[in-house]
């Protein structure tokens, strides 16, 4: 790739305040002794519309200026949701933080979800079934946590209805009983309340639903809330966000190399290669953060190659389909394939996404989605649906890698978890890894929580990410679109070569305001030139 995400999105904000831009930092805090900024001035840097994330030069330059003398207090490795996540709430807490990610900020399982931001509607199932408190724990922790997503990114996140149909009567009634349970366990965290609808009011709203399926006739459905987002946009937001309050964040720099003391024998940093230029330099840290995903065990292994593997890989694929297959504004949700899985079908920026499926797969770093894979998803929805699904309506299609967790410390695979897990099984490098995208931040605030107690950290103040806006977020409504349709013009090439002036449409506008919030004007701005 030839740029890089954070470096493009710095470049359009400088060049669309076009000269007025406030560059909050000539260099990330931490390179110096002194803590980071103070809460207060970090929630202003954040919502600043006019900020500039420092360059990819001084973000490489404060992790090079990380030596043994002076070392960073946090160093994580990975750039997915979790690590970006764990950056952010180090560096708000003033410590001096530093990340590094291989590939690309969300380039690999962050950016192949669901996109869903939910609480497990399955897991509430197997809690009531099993009579699993676990479970039930997994599921109150998961919905108060999507409640905090949608609150913390509102311009990448919402409420989506899901739709649950029914083809006879004991599954309306076992259905919306199990629902209004998810609406009970949700409390004060509820998005909105789910109801019953007909099976002709079903239709209306999903006008693609079959109203036979095996023989039997639609009863009607149950439609319940959950939350949607744009994944990868998020966990570039995250980033953004830690970068203006001074975490020194590279995508596209590899740990080559673990370095420990060989007094203590404790993990003290890291090699890091730039993988865009070659270059090659030592980070020190006081603790080095795990948050590698699927690629945790690959870590681990720097510090000792004969460490048992916590990560059983798990492959998730999903698949794209044209529009017409969902309406807008309303996804289904297929509650039992033919192997007892949940499919999902929901509407994604003017496409249809289906998945999931749940196999054992190997760890690779480009995982590709296998044909019978994607034949079990067009079956799953097929029967559900008055429309013909065909394997040429495939657009598109991926597969991540869900790296489940598994204690260690556990004699069993028992012990495997859809919950996360955090273990510092080598001195001064502490893992965290499972979990799902709806408790990245209670993720993060654990781990770096277990890494000032590795390190005897000394944070300025305690963790702030449930009440923190990501960059773009703080003053976004859903209205915020119509100041760009209305203010600013799209320029475009006309047949002759020149550009000119035109319509700033509203599904542009749209798009902007949802892909960057407030700073969706600096944007917009760009367009104005010639």
């Amino acid at each position: 790739m030839s740029a890089t995400r954070i470096r493009r999105f710095g470049a359009v904000l400088a060049a669309a305040a076009g000269g007025t831009s406030i560059l909050l930092f000539t260099r990330p805090s931490i390179a110096g002794n002194d803590r980071g900024p103070s809460p207060d001035l970090v929630r202003s840097q954040i919502k600043n519309s006019k900020a500039v994330v420092p360059s990819r030069v001084v973000q490489e330059s404060a992790l090079i200026a990380a030596n043994n003398s002076n070392p960073l207090d946090i160093l994580v490795i990975g750039g997915g949701a979790t690590g970006c996540g764990v950056a952010l709430d180090a560096a708000t807490r003033g410590l001096r933080v530093g990340l590094v990610e291989r590939e690309d900020f969300s380039s690999g399982t962050s950016s192949r979800s669901t996109k869903l931001i939910h609480g497990g509607v399955r897991y509430l199932e197997k809690a009531v079934f099993n009579l699993d408190y676990g479970q039930l724990k997994l599921v109150f922790h998961a919905l108060e946590e999507r409640k905090q997503v949608i609150k913390n990114a509102p311009h990448l996140s919402n409420a989506l209805p899901c739709m649950t149909p029914c083809f006879d009567w004991f599954e309306v009634v076992y259905y919306w009983v199990g629902l209004k349970m998810y609406d009970l366990v949700a409390g004060r965290h509820l998005l909105h309340l789910s109801r019953y609808y007909s099976a002709q009011e079903s239709a209306e709203l999903f006008p693609t639903l079959a109203m036979k399926a095996k023989d039997r006739s639609l009863k009607g459905a149950v439609v319940y809330y959950d939350g949607q987002m744009n994944d990868s946009r998020l966990n570039v937001g995250l980033a953004l966000t830690a970068a203006l309050a001074g975490a020194a964040v590279l995508n596209h720099a590899e740990v080559i190399s673990l370095i420990k003391d060989e007094a203590s024998n404790r993990i003290i940093g890291a090699r890091i290669r730039n993988n865009l230029s070659g270059k090659e330099f030592d980070t020190y840290a006081k603790v080095v953060v795990n948050a590698a995903g699927p690629f945790c065990d690959s870590v681990r292994k720097l510090a000792d190659q004969n460490v048992q593997p916590m990560i059983c890989p798990s492959s998730g694929v999903h698949i794209v389909l044209p529009d017409y297959y969902s309406p807008e504004g309303m996804g289904l949700i297929v509650p039992k394939t033919k192997d007892g899985r949940v499919v999902f079908m929901l509407p994604w920026l003017g496409r249809t996404v289906a998945g999931t499926t749940d196999s054992d797969t190997v760890i690779t770093l480009l995982p590709e989605p296998h044909e019978d894979e994607i034949q079990f998803i067009l079956d799953a929805i097929s029967d559900y649906l008055n429309v013909k699904v065909r394997r040429t309506d495939v657009l598109s299609a991926w597969s991540g890698i869900r790296p489940l967790a598994m204690d260690p410390s556990a004699k069993n695979t028992e012990s495997i978890s859809r919950d996360h897990v955090v273990c510092e099984d080598f001195p001064g490098l502490v893992t965290i890894t499972g979990g799902k995208w709806t408790t990245y931040r209670s993720m993060a605030e654990d781990a770096v929580n277990a890494a000032i107690k590795s390190g005897k950290l000394n944070p300025s103040n305690g963790c702030l990410t449930q009440n923190l806006r990501l960059v773009g977020g703080d003053g976004w409504d859903p209205s915020s679109f119509t100041v760009l349709a209305q203010q600013y013009v799209r320029m475009k090439r006309t047949y002759g070569g020149k550009f000119v002036p035109g319509v700033m449409d509203t599904a542009v506008a749209k798009h902007l305001s949802h892909a960057y919030g407030i700073m969706a004007e600096q944007v917009a701005i760009i367009a104005q030139v010639e």
